[in-house]
């Protein structure tokens, strides 16, 4: 009987917490960051207005460059000026496109190698308002302490089950890496 007791408690516990993360989830999502300049920004592909709020940036000379992490490989510079109405000379001079990624995890690794290479200190994340703790948390474990990341999240109307599913993937990866698993 008093194994049931301890068992109910746990689980009771366990729900709180979720609610209670799932409830933080759902209210941290922020606004854009301010005219903070950074030397660099990093889009994360995957959704509308991410890499228009990043060449927003870079024509507001926000940062020196910019990286668009995860970018299918057959895609070329040129093809994504056209497509999004900026001038072919920014994509020449400071747009990187990074192919290598195909997740959020791979995302913070290409970043991390971007940005080592070229002695950055400070980056801004530009992703969507639902994917930016995870994005974040991922980005900011690949690249440890010495270098400031800054939250420039996407305002977007994502339905509640997708909100519910990207918590889900920001909290096993939150507990995975307190755990030291997968760092």
């Amino acid at each position: 009987m008093m194994l049931l007791r301890w068992a109910a408690r746990l689980i009771a516990l366990a729900f709180i917490l979720w609610i209670g993360g799932l409830a933080w989830f759902l209210v941290s999502f922020g606004q854009p960051a301010t005219d903070e300049r950074t030397d660099a920004i990093v889009v994360v592909t995957g959704a509308a207005g991410r890499i228009d709020r990043g060449l927003a940036l870079m024509r507001a000379g926000e940062a020196k460059r910019m990286l668009i992490s995860g970018v299918d490989p057959d895609v070329r510079p040129v093809e994504l000026a056209v497509q999004y109405g900026a001038p072919t000379t920014l994509f020449r001079c400071c747009v990187d496109l990074g192919h290598e990624a195909v997740d959020t995890r791979s995302n913070a690794d290409e970043t991390r190698a971007w940005v080592l290479s070229r002695r950055y200190r400070s980056v801004r994340l530009v992703t969507s308002d639902w994917h930016m703790a995870r994005a974040s948390l991922e980005l900011r474990n690949s690249l440890g302490p010495d270098i400031r990341v800054v939250e420039d999240p996407v305002a977007t109307n994502a339905p509640f089950r997708a909100l519910l599913r990207e918590y889900h993937k920001y909290a096993v990866r939150r507990l995975a890496l307190l755990l030291g698993i997968g760092g």
